[in-house]
C-alpha cells in the first residue's frame, strides 16, 4: 500500500520540476538576505516547521528542511495535526510508501511496529489524508531522499505522553523529528503577531507556561511535546523564521502566522 498524495497541486505543485523551482528560489533569497549565515550550519535533531501552501509559508519551511539536512538522518518522523478527521491519541502512517511529486519515500514500518509496542499508538487510515504532514514530505524528499520517513498524525491527546513518545524516537541519534504547526489564523496583522509571539517565545525559552499564554498555534500540542522533550534531552531551541501570510498576500486583514525553529 501507498500513502497517496492528498493535497498535491493544492498545497503545494504536483509536478516535480515546479517544486524544484520553488525551493531553488527559496533558497536563493535566503543566501542573499540573511544575516547570520552560521544558521546554515547547525545540526538539529528536530525542527518545527509549518504546513500551509508554499506560496504562503514555503519560505519559512525551507529554512527548516535545509537545515535538517545537515544531521543527514537515516530516520524523520513527520508529526502533525488532523485537521479532517477526530483522532483520538495518535495514528501511524502504515503504508510501505510515501508519495510525492518527485518520487516516493520508504515508509520505516518495522520502527512503527517497534513504537507501537511502547506506547499507544493506532493505525486509523482516514486520519492519513492529512496535510500538516503531507506538505513536510516533498522537503524531505529534496533534502534527505534516501532516509526513511514515519508520519504521526495527533487529535485529542496529552502533550507530556507525545513528549515521552518524542524522547524515544531521539534516544536514537539515526532519528530526527519534525513538528508540524501553523500558528494564530485570521487574526488582523497586528493582533495575530502579538499572539503568535507567545508561540515564539516559548520555543525560545523552551517555556510551557509562555505557550498558555496566548499561542494559539493549530499544532499547539506537537510544540509542547517537543519542548518537553528538548528540556528533558538538555536540547537548545533556536528560532529560524517568523511571518504572516500578509507577506505574501499583502492582505493584513485576516493573516495566518508561520514560524520554523531547531532544536539542537
Amino acid at each position: 500500500m501507498k500513502r497517496e498524495m492528498s493535497v498535491a497541486g493544492a498545497f503545494y505543485p504536483a509536478e516535480c520540476g515546479q517544486i524544484e523551482s520553488m525551493i531553488a528560489q527559496f533558497n536563493s533569497i535566503l543566501d542573499k538576505a540573511l544575516v547570520d549565515s552560521d544558521v546554515l550550519g547547525i545540526k538539529p535533531r528536530a525542527i518545527i516547521a509549518p504546513h500551509a501552501g508554499y506560496v504562503y509559508s514555503g519560505f519559512t519551511a525551507n529554512i527548516a528542511h535545509r537545515v535538517l539536512a545537515n544531521s543527514k538522518p537515516e530516520r524523520v518522523v513527520v508529526i502533525g495535526p488532523s485537521h479532517r478527521v477526530y483522532v483520538p491519541g495518535m495514528s501511524a502512517s502504515l503504508f510501505d510508501a510515501y508519495e510525492t511529486p518527485c518520487g516516493d519515500l520508504a515508509i520505516d514500518k518495522e520502527y512503527i511496529e517497534h513504537l507501537m509496542s511502547l506506547f499507544d499508538i493506532e493505525f486509523l487510515p482516514q486520519a492519513h489524508a492529512e496535510h500538516s504532514t503531507e506538505t513536510q514530505m516533498p522537503f524531505i524528499h529534496h533534502y534527505i531522499p534516501e532516509c526513511k520517513v514515519v508520519e504521526f498524525v495527533y487529535g485529542e491527546m496529552d502533550p507530556s505522553y507525545l513528549a515521552k513518545v518524542c524522547e524515544a524516537i531521539l534516544s536514537d541519534p539515526k532519528n530526527a523529528i519534525v513538528i508540524s504547526t501553523d500558528l494564530s489564523h485570521y487574526y488582523p496583522l497586528k493582533q495575530a503577531e502579538m499572539h503568535d509571539l507567545h508561540c515564539l517565545k516559548a520555543v525560545h525559552d523552551l517555556d510551557v507556561r509562555e505557550l498558555h499564554n496566548g499561542c494559539e498555534a493549530c499544532g499547539k500540542i506537537g510544540v509542547e511535546a517537543i519542548i518537553l522533550a528538548a528540556r528533558a534531552l538538555g536540547l537548545k531551541s533556536r528560532v529560524l523564521d517568523y511571518r504572516t501570510s500578509a507577506d505574501a498576500s499583502g492582505d493584513e486583514s485576516a493573516v495566518v502566522g508561520y514560524m520554523s525553529a531547531a532544536f539542537i
